[in-house]
């Protein structure tokens, strides 16, 4: 999930020291899983402005942004939740929704968009964070048990290393969000690993150099309910075979 700034102002200064953690309305969760069988999937949002009522603005889009109107609608797309209340924000799948693959799950994004009461005062800065999560809809045919710690095949993953590049590929029908690279299960993170999804049936170029991760990789996921796990590596000469899922060490 990623949180950003929407800023409306006459004078605006020092905004970028905001984060996430001065939004009004936050969620309670860093992605969904909408299952096929499921006729909806609902999202807490909680106000925790204890002075001020904030209107919520719900929509989804997919990874280019572009807003989608025909496989899926939130309820309401706007309301107002007063100060310090609780609220439910609910995703509704269409009927156009039977046209995805069926064989491999399908990506979207919620956003939630808080709007502040006006102002009366002049000269006033007006500030607006808009978060976005991932909507993973998943086919009845892959549906996962809801006490599975990971999706399965995650050991099936592999890495080939081409020079100083490591690709990994997924043959999963499932998404995988990696978060961080190490050398080794007990290791610190690499510096400059970006966030990158493996899109399902696919391949793609880890986003720091072969040499940084050195010859037992490890890569940190984002498993189903938004926790984090270790995907260990084992390799021989340039292709690395997933050997196990850890929880990491606090």
């Amino acid at each position: 999930m990623k949180s950003f700034l929407i800023l409306t102002a006459l004078i605006v200064a020092n905004a970028s020291c905001l984060t996430s953690a001065n939004a009004a309305l936050t969620i309670d969760r860093s992605r969904l899983i909408y299952n096929q069988d499921d006729k909806s999937v609902s999202i807490n949002v909680t106000n925790r402005n204890t002075k001020d009522p904030y209107l919520a603005q719900g929509w989804i889009d997919d990874e280019n942004e572009k807003k989608v109107t025909n496989l899926m609608m939130v309820l309401p797309p706007v309301q107002r939740v007063e100060a310090g209340a609780k609220t439910l924000v609910r995703i509704q799948k269409l009927a156009e929704i039977e046209s995805l693959p069926k064989d491999r799950e399908s990506v979207f994004y919620f956003n939630l968009r808080e709007i502040p009461p006006k102002s009366d005062k002049p000269n006033t800065l007006m500030l607006a964070m808009q978060t976005r999560l991932k909507v993973f809809y998943r086919p009845s045919a892959l549906k996962v048990d809801r006490m599975a710690d990971t999706v399965p095949g995650t050991t099936s993953l592999t890495l080939a290393k081409q020079g100083d590049v490591y690709y990994l590929n997924n043959p999963t029908p499932y998404y995988f969000s990696f978060v961080e690279g190490r050398t080794a299960e007990n290791a610190k993170g690499v510096d400059a690993f970006e966030p990158v999804m493996a899109v399902p049936k696919s391949k793609i170029k880890l986003p720091v150099s072969a040499s940084k991760l050195g010859n037992a990789p490890v890569l940190m996921f984002v498993n189903d309910y938004g926790s984090q796990r270790l995907l260990t590596f084992t390799c021989n000469n340039t292709i690395c075979k997933a050997s196990k899922v850890v929880v990491p060490k606090e």
